[in-house]
């Protein structure tokens, strides 16, 4: 049996307008957007699964996520 292994990518998600965009920065051209932060989520969710089955298919190396976010609080 193969051991699937599970990574974590970072996921940025934008106002755009009318609308919402989305992007990873591990990940780039990987991109998505949506009518709503939700339906962004779950299109760039569905964006990142077929970004990487296509650079496994084209036998890409699959990046190490490093990508990290941290709020900053300005008073």
């Amino acid at each position: 049996m193969m051991e699937r292994v599970v990574s974590r990518f970072l996921v940025v998600i934008e106002k755009a307008g009318d609308n919402f965009s989305a992007y990873s920065p591990d990940l780039p051209g990987c991109v998505a957007t949506g009518e709503t932060r939700d339906e962004t989520e779950k299109n760039m969710n569905a964006a990142i699964e077929m970004h990487l089955e296509g650079m496994k298919r084209d036998n890409v190396p699959v990046p190490e996520p490093s990508s990290s976010a941290h709020y900053v609080v300005v008073r």
